[in-house]
């Protein structure tokens, strides 16, 4: 069984057996009366047959319920989802089209508050659309060889498409390239504490804001699960709510192997941006062949 088959088994709600149903109704007459049906009083049961009826609906809503019979109900973790996710991913074909078009919409209740959304054409060219383009997409001066940004570590679309698919690998990979980069804090130079963060931040790129190969993403998801402390805060609009070691939000389908909201994502310079609602915001990466006017 693979991951994707064992969270759908963990999440599955069988309906229990007719043998059981009628077991457990069996139980409940028998508490109503007593627990002895030779004790019944007939002719009260006839007179007062409303009152019997109202006295079986608050013994329904207050008595424990009983025991239903077979495995108890576990838990999905965390990691669990992630794995699931991570087989999705590896499953789900590639798409194609002229442009890489990321969308982060931040929402506040049902009113989108505020957005961030770009395209990238593989040679490099970026059009863009947020508050500093008064809602407008807006093409780029210039073009950019690396239009690709995993934090600290700009790509090329075949650069992003040739990394490894081990995990180890990947993480070596990642880690040698933020050794090898130029970024900088408001302290200074990388120190070994935020190279870590950035190498776990290059992972939830890849997962959801990046067009890497479906074997890269699957990766990913792996190696995030391997971080200690990911929580699953439970079923939310467009998956499962996931909390992060380092405090991060994602919300992941793991049917799909999508990410649909987060908490952070980097821009189109490499720059990381912490959305500031609390809820995370939505966000879709996909390729596509319009670009709105």
């Amino acid at each position: 069984m693979n991951d994707l088959q064992t969270l759908r088994a963990a999440l599955a709600s069988d309906e229990p057996s007719q043998d059981v149903v009628d077991r457990s109704r069996q139980r409940l007459q028998n508490r109503m009366r007593g627990g002895r049906a030779s004790q019944r009083r007939t002719g009260w049961l006839i007179a007062g047959a409303g009152l019997t009826a109202a006295a079986a609906a608050v013994a329904i809503a207050v008595m424990p319920a009983a025991p239903v019979d077979g495995p108890p109900v576990r838990t999905v973790s965390g990691q669990e989802i992630l794995l699931a996710a991570a087989t999705a991913a590896e499953r789900s074909p590639e798409g194609s089209g002229t442009y890489w078009h990321v969308n982060v919409t931040e929402v506040d209740g049902a009113a989108a508050s505020s957005g961030y959304e770009y395209w990238i054409k593989p040679d490099g060219r970026l059009w863009m659309r947020g508050a500093k383009t008064g809602g407008k997409v807006t093409p780029l001066k210039g073009t950019s060889a690396t239009p690709f940004s995993l934090v600290a570590a700009d790509l090329t679309l075949e650069q992003l498409r040739a990394l490894p698919t081990d995990p180890d690998a990947l993480k070596a990979w990642i880690a040698e390239a933020l050794e090898r980069s130029d970024a900088r804090t408001s302290a200074g130079t990388l120190t070994a504490s935020d190279r870590e963060q950035a190498g776990f931040q290059s992972l939830i790129s890849l997962v959801s804001t990046l067009p890497a190969t479906p074997e890269v993403r699957a990766t990913a998801f792996r190696l995030i699960a391997d971080y200690p402390g990911v929580q699953n805060l439970g079923t939310v609009p467009g998956g499962h709510g996931l909390l992060l070691p380092e405090g991060e939000r994602l919300v992941v389908d793991p049917a799909t192997g999508r990410v649909n909201g987060t908490s952070i994502f980097v821009t189109m310079d490499g720059a990381m941006y912490h959305v500031t609602n609390p809820a995370g915001a939505k966000i879709s990466a996909e390729w596509t062949d319009t670009l709105p006017g």
